[in-house]
């Protein structure tokens, strides 16, 4: 007779995987639905792990737990090189942020002056400064920042590790889709799947549509810079993320759509861009273009706890453009309450309450599944407990290290940003 698992994933993405890994790392029985495993956004996605470029205005809470998740992630990627057995492309030579014009860098200016009103580690940068540090950017470059801290990670590479260590821990992975949440008989019920939690949930995940582009270096070499460029071209904003393997993936649009085609239109403002950033790409191998869909929100950020009405189910869902970053915090959050029946402070503002009538909270759903440790290596997820404000979280991210300062403005980047003249965009 087969025994009722505790946890039940929906969705085998890279949160759904790792949440699947936690979990079994704790001694929990689990399985994990998916037809298709990675084939859902983290296929085309770059796999920035950006908490500082993708800062916006008016979006403090989630910059918040962008900063918290990244500041998880040297410590997450050694934790799966090691229970996976692979490397996963985890690279942290930081993101330049770049404008191509006087109006482009004038417009980022703007952006990078909120951020660093956060007390985010963005330092700016000269051309020539920039032109230093990669020196295949444009001559027309007019300038930039750099932020130390904002990696990058190979998110197809990733699935295959997440799935390997929730494999190797106990997890098992089903090959099916559900269509209802009556379908899966598990204590726990964590719906982790994208653009598909909609139909599951009714929480309002709405499909936003990226196109990208994946380009090859010629003769098989790597590519001819290290860092992560971001930036604006003539009003485009482009961004491009070098792999060791060569590879260099290009994008990429943000369409209120639903379909999933590759258009001439956005190939060509991508190229465009990516080619006036950097002008040795037109030498490029073009191996790839693809489209994808990213669960977005009615606030962009991610949903996160329990789902009302609905005992025992959990939402993990509506990351939008986060959901690589996003990956260690939000999984570590949805295994602490699954276990424990309690729920940490970080999740309060992003509760799928938040989107009731009458919104009921944070409360625990769950008894709590709290099985004895199963031998060395089953400890539950490191840096799980109680937070500090949001405000603190952000300034306290420490981008060289991907840990935590122990209070004070962020570290700056590099003895050629040291003078008071050049912290400032003026």
């Amino acid at each position: 007779m087969l025994t009722r698992p505790d946890v039940a994933v929906v969705g085998a993405g890279p949160v759904g995987l790792a949440i699947a890994w936690r979990c079994a790392s704790r001694g929990l029985r689990v399985v994990v639905h998916d037809p298709a495993p990675g084939s859902g956004a983290s296929r085309v996605a770059a796999g920035m792990l950006a908490p500082v470029a993708e800062a916006y205005f008016g979006e403090h809470e989630l910059t918040g737990l962008l900063a918290e998740s990244a500041a998880r992630w040297p410590g997450f990627a050694a934790e799966l090189v090691e229970a996976a057995g692979t490397e996963f492309g985890y690279r942290t030579e930081g993101t330049l942020m770049v404008g191509l014009t006087g109006d482009d860098l004038a417009e980022a200016r703007r952006l990078w002056s909120y951020q660093q009103g956060l007390g985010l580690p963005i330092t700016p940068l000269r051309p020539s400064q920039l032109r230093e540090r990669e020196p295949a950017l444009a001559p027309r470059v007019r300038g930039g920042a750099v932020a130390p801290g904002d990696h990058q990670v190979d998110p197809r590479r990733l699935v295959v590790a997440l799935r390997s260590a929730a494999e190797r821990a106990g997890a098992t992975l089903v090959p099916g889709a559900v269509a209802r949440l009556t379908d899966v008989d598990a204590r726990v019920t964590v719906v982790a799947a994208g653009c598909g939690a909609a139909a599951l949930t009714g929480l309002p995940v709405r499909p936003v549509k990226g196109q990208v582009l994946r380009l090859r270096a010629p003769g098989r070499a790597g590519p001819d810079f290290q860092h992560v460029i971001r930036g604006y071209a003539d009003g485009e904003s482009v961004y491009l993320v070098p792999r060791a393997d060569g590879e260099v993936v290009v994008g990429a649009t943000v369409e209120e759509r639903a379909d999933t085609e590759v258009t001439v239109g956005a190939v060509l403002r991508l190229l465009r861009a990516a080619v006036d950033l950097l002008p040795d790409l037109a030498e490029y191998d073009l191996v790839e273009a693809a489209a994808g869909l990213r669960p977005g929100t009615p606030d962009n950020a991610p949903i996160l706890g329990p789902l009302p009405g609905h005992p025992g189910v959990l939402a993990a869902t509506g990351h939008h453009r986060h959901g690589i970053v996003l990956t260690p915090v939000t999984a570590d959050l949805i295994t602490e309450l699954v276990v424990t029946g309690k729920a940490d402070p970080l999740l309060a503002p992003f509760t799928p309450a938040r989107f009731t009538a009458r919104p009921s909270g944070v409360g625990p759903p769950l008894a709590g599944l709290e099985r004895p440790p199963a031998g060395p290596g089953s400890a539950g997820p490191s840096g799980v407990g109680p937070p500090p404000a949001t405000a603190a979280r952000i300034r306290t991210y420490a981008p060289t290290t991907g840990g935590r300062t122990s209070g004070g403005p962020p570290a700056q980047a590099g003895s050629d940003a040291s003078s008071e003249e050049e912290r400032t965009w003026n």
